[in-house]
C-alpha cells in the first residue's frame, strides 16, 4: 500500500537549494510533507527553513563525500520512518570533443553516479526500516531525457543520466522482494541555473515549478517512470525506436550545425 496525497509524507530530497530540487521542495512543503533538505550549503538551507518554515529540516553535505554520506546515513536512520528519498543532486557539463577532457567526464560520472550511488548506500537503512504493511518506502532518482538519444556534446552528461537509469531499473528489481519501490525521473528541458548556461535552442522549455509540480504528482502515484514535457520526452522515445543508422545521421547533423 501506498500513502495517499493527503497523508504528511517525510521526503529526504538532494540537491535541494536550486533548480528542480527547489522547485520540489516548495512543491512538497506547500502539499503539507515534511522535508530534510540536503545541499552543499548550509548557510541557504538555513535561509529556504526560515522562508518555508519548520517542515524544512536542514542536512547539509555533499553526496560525493564518504564521510558526508555516512553521516547522513546515520541521522536519516535516526529520524525515521522515511517515505520517499528523492535523489536529485547531480551536475551537467558539455564537451568539446576537439578538446577531449576525460576529466570532464570523471567529474560528471562522480557527481551523477557515484554521488547517487552514495546516496541509496546512506538512505536504504532508513528506507527499510520505513516499510510496513500500511507504509510502502519509494526511492526516486533524477535521470534526464537525454538518455534517450545521443546528444551533440553530451557525452559525459548523457552516459551519466543513461547509467543512473540502468542503474534505478535494476535497484527497482532487486528490491521489489523488500516492498521499496523505485521511480526514474527523466526530465526535458527545465529552466534552473544549469540550463541557463546552454548556448542552443531548449525545445519545450518548462518553468521549474511547472516540473515540480508533475514529478510530485506521479511519485505521489508511485509510477515507476516520471517523464515530461511529454510533446518533448515522447518526441524522444519515438526517435530512440529508429534504425541505428538514422539516428546516427541525425546526431551527427546536429554536431555539425553546432560547429557552423
Amino acid at each position: 500500500m501506498t500513502q495517499t496525497a493527503t497523508q504528511q509524507l517525510t521526503v529526504w530530497l538532494t540537491g535541494a537549494t536550486s533548480g528542480i530540487g527547489l522547485a520540489v521542495l516548495q512543491e512538497l512543503i506547500a502539499r503539507g510533507h515534511r522535508v530534510i533538505a540536503t545541499g552543499r550549503n548550509r548557510e541557504r538551507l538555513d535561509e529556504l527553513r526560515d522562508s518555508l518554515g519548520d517542515s524544512v529540516i536542514p542536512l547539509a553535505g555533499d553526496v560525493t563525500d564518504p564521510a558526508d554520506c555516512e553521516r547522513f546515513r546515520e541521522q536519516l536512520l535516526a529520524m525515521a520512518p522515511l517515505d520517499w528519498a528523492i535523489l536529485n543532486a547531480g551536475t551537467c557539463e558539455y564537451m568539446d570533443v576537439s578538446q577531449f577532457d576525460a576529466e570532464l567526464v570523471s567529474r560528471v560520472m562522480n557527481t551523477n553516479v557515484v554521488g547517487t550511488a552514495r546516496s541509496v548506500e546512506a538512505v536504504l537503512p532508513a528506507l527499510r526500516a520505513s516499510g510496513s504493511e500500511t507504509r510502502r518506502p519509494l526511492l526516486a532518482i533524477v535521470s534526464s531525457s537525454s538518455w534517450w538519444f545521443p546528444f551533440t556534446r553530451a557525452e559525459a552528461y548523457g552516459a551519466s543520466k543513461a547509467a543512473l537509469t540502468y542503474f534505478a531499473e535494476s535497484l527497482r528489481a532487486d528490491l521489489a522482494a523488500e516492498k521499496i519501490d523505485v521511480s526514474v525521473v527523466s526530465p526535458g528541458f527545465v529552466k534552473t541555473p544549469l540550463t541557463d548556461q546552454n548556448d542552443f535552442s531548449m525545445p519545450f522549455l518548462m518553468e521549474a515549478a511547472d516540473a515540480a509540480r508533475i514529478m510530485v504528482r506521479d511519485l505521489e502515484k508511485h509510477r515507476r517512470h516520471s517523464h515530461f514535457p511529454k510533446r518533448f520526452t515522447c518526441s524522444l522515445k519515438l526517435l530512440a525506436c529508429l534504425p541505428r543508422m538514422i539516428k546516427d545521421r541525425m546526431a551527427a547533423a546536429m554536431a555539425r550545425s553546432n560547429t557552423d
